[in-house]
């Protein structure tokens, strides 16, 4: 398993505790570029997140993406293998 992977498994397992509706978005040439990785939907909230390992960075059409989703009313966060209490957090306070 990759290091994304492996924080994709984490954020899922995270999303599941909150039972929270979630979907990966289709990476098959349709879709636009820079969806974040995860979609969810909690309490009625919408959440992108895009999952990033190590040092790694989201690309500038991911920044794109997540900025035009706050803008949108939604949440947008980049959650890596230490950060995952990022997320927690915000299940707890949405």
């Amino acid at each position: 398993m990759t290091p994304e992977a492996k924080v994709k498994a984490r954020v899922v397992e995270i999303i599941k505790k909150y039972r929270a509706y979630y979907f990966f978005p289709a990476q098959n040439g349709y879709g636009r570029a820079g969806i974040p990785d995860i979609i969810v939907c909690h309490k009625g909230t919408f959440l992108g997140i895009e999952c990033k390992a190590g040092f790694n960075k989201p690309t500038a059409l991911q920044e794109r993406e997540m900025k035009a989703i706050t803008q949108a009313g939604g949440h947008a966060l980049v959650i890596r293998e230490d950060t995952t209490e990022v997320l927690e957090q915000w299940f707890l306070e949405n």
